[in-house]
């Protein structure tokens, strides 16, 4: 979406969930000049794809943008069609041709998990480093995975699913459908522990409130507040978690692994304990020598990693 004679000195970036949508406009040296967030359209098929369309419009319209790069919560097929199972009618969606169309301009698709790797290599923790593993933990867990400076991929795009990696072996009702790591560790995990415990009659603070109603960050409160059955949990999730850090270590020995998503606002609670879990079962040398970090970009990775995306589209390194 070119304006003026002039190349403009922007692209477009767009962080497109399962629940919110969030589009900005960001310069060649990741600022973010203009941001809008709503919730997603996902009333059709092409709800997300006309409401990106008319959100970059309005952005826009004093600065227009070079080339676009979308983070999407799927898979991103190398014919360029997204598999999103959180987005309505989203089996093959050709969402590149359709934006490409719709905004006149370059336009790359990417994995949220990827998008997010980037953003911590271009602008935040990991930034000048080539060998990364960013992983998101939040509703669910995904791993963005940089190696030797290019993304990991795997024959079906299906790598960095790492809610999938097995920790204890143990069978839980959830594991089947989300895999045993998200299942025990992820943030809704901390909320179906805390309502086991309050069932068992443990003692905590969380009993005064709805136990039905009890969220991840009821109990991140709880714990900042000493109450021994939330910081259990956290404790216990971030062993396991660290468990599962320790075999991306040992598989990819990388530099540095960027806690991010939502529950990296509760790191204080279990990142100890994460690298603890890291150090007794990873590589021995590969572990000593990585660095764990908490990002801190928040959601802003996604936005600048598609930014990153869309520079490389528009021929600027």
């Amino acid at each position: 979406m070119k304006r003026g004679n002039s190349a403009p000195s922007h692209v477009l970036a767009v962080d497109l969930g399962g629940t919110n949508c969030s589009v900005a406009i960001i310069d060649r040296h990741g600022r973010v000049v203009a941001r809008k967030k709503l919730p997603v359209d996902n009333s059709s098929a092409s709800g997300p794809v006309l409401q990106i369309t008319k959100l970059a419009s309005e952005l826009a319209r004093s600065t227009g943008f070079r080339a676009a790069g979308v983070a999407v919560p799927g898979l991103v097929r190398r014919d360029g069609t997204v598999w999103a199972p959180n987005l309505k009618g989203w089996n093959r969606m050709p969402l590149a041709s359709r934006l490409m169309r719709a905004l006149d301009t370059p336009v790359v698709v990417e994995s949220d998990r990827n998008a997010a790797v980037l953003g911590e290599c271009w602008r935040g923790a990991a930034r000048g480093k080539s060998d990364v593993i960013v992983l998101m933990i939040g509703t669910g867990i995904g791993a963005g995975i940089l190696s030797g400076g290019r993304i990991v991929r795997g024959a079906h795009e299906l790598s960095g699913c790492a809610g999938w990696l097995t920790v204890t072996g143990e069978e839980t009702p959830e594991s089947s459908q989300m895999g045993e790591l998200e299942s025990l560790t992820a943030g809704p995990a901390i909320a179906r522990h805390a309502k086991a415990g309050l069932a068992q009659g443990r003692k905590s603070i969380l009993s005064e409130l709805n136990r039905e109603a009890l969220t991840t960050l009821d109990v991140a409160t709880a714990a900042r507040r000493g109450d021994a059955l939330s910081r259990e949990i956290f404790q216990t999730c971030g062993r396991l978690l660290g468990l599962g850090v320790a075999n991306l270590v040992s598989v990819f020995d990388p530099e540095i692994i960027v806690i991010g998503g939502g529950m990296a606002g509760a790191a204080d609670l279990f990142l100890d304990a994460l690298k603890k879990g890291m150090l007794e079962r990873a590589q021995p040398l590969a572990a000593k020598q990585v660095k764990i970090a908490v990002s801190k970009l928040g959601d802003a990775a996604n936005l600048l990693g598609c930014a990153r995306l869309a520079w490389e589209a528009a021929g600027v390194k």
